[in-house]
């Protein structure tokens, strides 16, 4: 055994968009173990339960995290109206679920523009981000705003979306599909990123089985596990299929998330042309009383939402248990044994969200 160091990772580091520290334990250049610390960017949103009222916490469940704004608030919203039994409109389930893949969208085209740039692909990178601007120009359009939207409300949703824009909307994600193939070409099929992620940072099924792996970083290991099946919202009457790989290396995780952004182009239109006229929101009366757990796909995987009430107006609890924080056990298992360069390209492949992971 050679001599072993410890040097620290982050919380400050060139590829990280946002602060996690890693203590690596080294022999020579090799990771032998990785030790996580978190807890920089605690914000205490659960315990905001006990000052803002069920109703007010819609807003706040949306700054969980700027990514997958939309989605938190969907959960939070779906987890109330199932202890108030409160079924919304068809109408609105449909727009949620037009919004929730434009976050899926969103949120992989982020994560492309950040992988491209961890391997200095700058004009990559600025490619990626602007299909994003497109999908962003969508939400503005939509809901007027870029990263927090605030449209989700409990009953069905805030604001409703013409026919008119859904056809525009149509056309752009078609038009987008064309430039996004050839992008996602060069991740897919450039030996350089190749060389840096086939292989590299493999989980196994049974490893990440064990570990409670989520999201892509489940599906790149062949473990077939999509929320969206079990048919919240609209997509009970959609037509998809989880996206799944079996080779569980960080090559693998990027497909995944490349091909998702085209089932989320198709999902988006197939919602588009079945959308079903009628009202966006039912109306809310009285205040909830019970407990009840949601799970909702978020674009890195499964999230929970546990909410209790008294009868109140505020609730007793609201648990929140994010798919990065599931896939941290997963991420440290594929960086033992991994190079000291590798390192940075394995904490990108789990699409890390750190504020989401510490609330």
């Amino acid at each position: 055994m050679g001599k072993r160091t410890v040097i620290p990772f982050g919380p400050q580091h060139p590829v990280l968009p946002e602060p996690i520290h890693l203590d690596l334990v080294l022999e020579d250049e090799k990771v032998v173990e990785a030790i996580p610390r978190i807890g920089y960017i605690h914000r205490g949103l659960e315990k905001l339960v006990e000052k803002k009222d069920f109703q007010q916490y819609t807003f706040v469940a949306e700054r969980i995290c700027g990514i997958c704004s939309f989605m938190h608030g969907m959960g939070y919203c779906m987890s109330i109206e199932s202890i108030m039994d409160i079924k919304i409109p068809e109408r609105a389930e449909f727009l949620r679920t037009i919004w929730a893949e434009l976050s899926r969208m969103h949120s992989h085209l982020l994560w492309l523009g950040l992988l491209a740039d961890a391997f200095g692909f700058e004009s990559l990178f600025m490619h990626s981000w602007r299909l994003r601007e497109q999908v962003l120009d969508i939400f503005e359009e939509t809901t007027g705003g870029r990263v927090i939207f605030s449209v989700c409300d409990i009953g069905g949703v805030r604001k409703d979306i013409s026919p008119e824009t859904l056809e525009k909307i149509s056309g752009i994600i078609t038009n987008m599909e064309k430039e996004l193939t050839e992008i996602t070409q060069v991740f897919l099929n450039d030996s350089s990123v190749k060389y840096r992620t086939k292989g590299v940072g493999v989980l196994s099924k049974q490893a990440a089985y064990d570990l409670g792996a989520v999201g892509p970083m489940a599906k790149a290991s062949g473990i077939s596990i999509d929320l969206r099946t079990q048919g919240y919202a609209a997509y009970g009457k959609l037509n998809f299929e989880p996206i799944i790989e079996i080779d569980g290396d960080s090559y693998a995780r990027t497909s995944v998330r490349i091909k998702e952004i085209f089932q989320s182009m198709d999902l988006i239109k197939q919602a588009i042309a079945m959308i079903p006229e009628g009202e966006i929101k039912v109306k809310v009366t009285g205040t909830p009383n019970g407990e009840y757990f949601t799970r909702v796909e978020q674009p890195r995987g499964e999230v929970i939402y546990y909410a209790k009430a008294n009868g109140s107006k505020f609730l007793d609890r609201l648990r929140v248990r994010t798919p990065t924080f599931a896939n941290v056990p997963a991420l440290l298992e594929t960086l033992k044994g991994c190079a000291l360069a590798d390192v940075p390209i394995l904490i990108l492949t789990i699409d890390p969200c750190i504020s989401c992971t510490e609330r």
